[in-house]
């Protein structure tokens, strides 16, 4: 039998090193602006206005980021947001397919369920700066940041069992309303590494403005396109665990 695990590093080695190296340069965190790759992990909580106030209620938004902090403390990044929400306030777009009961009938002549609820993302990149103000070094303190992506919402629809023919497969493009279009964010809040490497994160508020229109040729609900121009904003507060991945310097050598 051969012994794979002898002459490779194995996965817990790969995951130890991972983990370790925001703590292998404490003394360049402490002591001096540094360059820094940095992996993050957000989680956003929205209030929407405009248009989409008209659809949806609050959502939320998760994903990944991956941005490069200057040692001059300007940072730019992209990110990926997955966007996701409970309510829905626009609730009569299936109506005339419910009975004189207010169901709607299946395949097989009985009462189908149907969930619907908020579904999107946010892609874009973003250009900002850290001002190292109360701050336990000069890589953390007052956060800022502007970006410009792509916002897109739709209408998620879900069938239970996947037996109500009118809105499957293509049929339910005609109900989600997938809606799209150009965006603007803003960001300010706290960055704070951890001179120990133990905690890094940054928090704050968040805005975005989006021009955004309906993507779809037809809405099966009014038998008519929607061609108009939409204003969604979206407000409210975001949280982020950093993963800062550096180089530790060299150790000093004296000599006498």
């Amino acid at each position: 039998m051969i012994d794979l695990t002898k002459g490779f590093i194995g996965l817990k080695e790969v995951i130890l090193l991972v983990f370790l190296m925001p703590v292998m340069a404490l003394a360049q965190v402490n002591d001096t602006s540094i360059n820094m790759l940095n992996v993050n992990l957000t989680y956003g909580f929205h209030m929407p206005d405009g248009d989409i106030a008209e659809r949806f209620g609050v959502s939320s938004m998760v994903g990944p980021a991956v941005e490069f902090k200057h040692k001059s403390n300007w940072i730019i990044g992209l990110e990926f947001g997955y966007v996701f929400g409970g309510t829905l306030k626009q609730t009569d777009i299936l109506d005339h397919l419910k009975d004189e009961t207010g169901n709607i009938i299946n395949e097989y002549g009985e009462y189908g369920t149907i969930l619907m609820t908020e579904r999107g993302f946010y892609a874009g990149g973003s250009i900002g700066k850290i001002i190292p103000v109360l701050a336990p070094n000069p890589n953390s303190g007052i956060r800022l940041q502007i970006g410009a992506g792509l916002l897109e919402h739709h209408i998620h629809i879900e069938n239970k069992d996947n037996n109500i023919p009118a809105v499957l497969g293509d049929y339910k493009n005609g109900y989600d309303q997938r809606t799209n279009g150009l965006s603007m964010k803003e960001f300010i809040g706290y960055h704070f590494l951890d001179p120990k490497g133990y905690i890094n994160f940054f928090a704050g508020l968040e805005f975005y403005q989006a021009w955004t229109y309906n993507r779809r040729n037809l809405n099966y609900d009014t038998g008519l396109p929607d061609n108009e121009l939409k204003h969604d904003y979206l407000y409210g507060f975001r949280v982020g665990w950093i993963l800062p991945l550096y180089r530790k310097n060299p150790d000093p050598f004296y000599y006498y």
